[in-house]
């Protein structure tokens, strides 16, 4: 067939499929290419989803690690209670066998008036009043431990009931990040090597105007405050971790995600911080951004969702997202919220 009929027979054919679809009888357009700039805000947008939802997964991991805790003491605590109501019931019972043993049907006042040495009766009464005493005290401490063991019990079921619904509420979490992960990934695969470097030269673009207008502002101090002796080893640690890669709801020593990296680095400078940015930025002293000195924390985007650790002159420490290391960044990588500090006196520094 020559060129002309085949091209004849094609344009037939596509009329003839457009006429009989239903709807509009003309083809509809093809979806125009999405610009470098709409991508990377796409990119962004789903980087920020999946930390946010990592956050979320820390978040609730840390709270069923000390439910996990709040249960074994719980346990630990019924088992004592009730090894101690097994004891109080013995005991109740080795009285009530004596009782039994020891039961006469003269009274106390009878038993007095016939005894031939009143004082000696007197004093045999004081002795049976201190048994008596002491059997309801016995009784006394079966019942109590009886209650405290109950309490406890009640205790035990509803922390594991919380712990149970915290396990299941991290495998939802868990999910939310995988998804969101998936999300990154289908889209980066969907680039092309040029877009994908035209995307990271955009973003870095991006981050340097960012980080010429944050000091430009006058925001930051022109000189770095000196930084504490707990600070510089939260430092030192840090910058050993550099090269190794994101993981999210890792916390080392082969991997880290924001905050895990940030809890570990104050942690072997001797100083516990919450696990979480937002925990971080909820729970730490704030500090303004003139006032920070290397050591703080600054933490990122109105949400709180992603944290660095401030190393002077501008920089930070952190570990990024999905798929890059832990690497020194321009303090302005990403929407500056806020800084905060971890307590740092000790007496040792007094």
């Amino acid at each position: 067939m020559s060129g002309r009929p085949l091209r004849l027979a094609c344009t037939a054919a596509v009329l003839s499929a457009a006429l009989l679809a239903p709807g509009s009888a003309t083809a509809a357009p093809e979806p125009p290419e999405r610009t470098t700039a709409a991508l990377l805000t796409d990119l962004q947008r789903l980087y920020r989803e999946a930390e946010r939802a990592t956050e979320t997964y820390n978040a609730t991991e840390e709270k069923l690690d000390r439910q996990r805790g709040e249960v074994a003491r719980l346990d630990k605590a019924l088992a004592a209670a009730r090894l101690r109501l097994h004891d109080s019931r013995g005991a109740v019972g080795r009285l009530a066998r004596q009782q039994y043993q020891n039961t006469t049907a003269i009274s106390p006042y009878v038993r007095l008036l016939l005894a031939r040495d009143p004082q000696h009766a007197l004093d045999q009464g004081h002795v049976i009043g201190l048994l008596a005493r002491e059997r309801a005290e016995t009784v006394g401490r079966l019942t109590g431990t009886e209650r405290e063991a109950d309490r406890l019990a009640r205790r035990a079921r509803a922390a594991l009931d919380t712990q149970l619904s915290l396990a299941e509420r991290q495998k939802k979490d868990r999910d939310a990040v995988r998804k969101r992960l998936r999300e990154v990934e289908e889209l980066l695969a969907s680039l092309t090597a040029e877009q994908l470097a035209e995307l990271a030269e955009l973003e870095e673009k991006g981050v340097e105007k960012a980080q010429k207008d944050l000091v430009a502002s006058g925001a930051l101090a022109q000189d770095d405050h000196k930084p504490s002796a707990r600070a510089k080893r939260a430092i030192r640690f840090a910058e050993r971790q550099l090269g190794k890669p994101y993981r999210w709801g890792a916390e080392g020593p082969k991997s880290y995600d924001c905050s895990g990296l940030t809890q570990r680095a104050w942690a072997h400078a001797g100083t516990r911080i919450p696990r979480t940015s937002q925990e971080q930025w909820a729970r730490l002293e704030r500090i303004p951004l003139t006032e920070m000195r290397p050591g703080d924390l600054v933490i990122y985007f109105p949400d709180a969702t992603h944290v660095a650790l401030y190393i002077g002159r501008g920089k930070v420490v952190q570990a990024p997202r999905p798929g890059e290391k832990v690497r020194i960044s321009p303090i302005a990588s990403n929407p500056v919220l806020g800084a905060v500090r971890p307590a740092t006196k000790t007496r040792s520094s007094k």
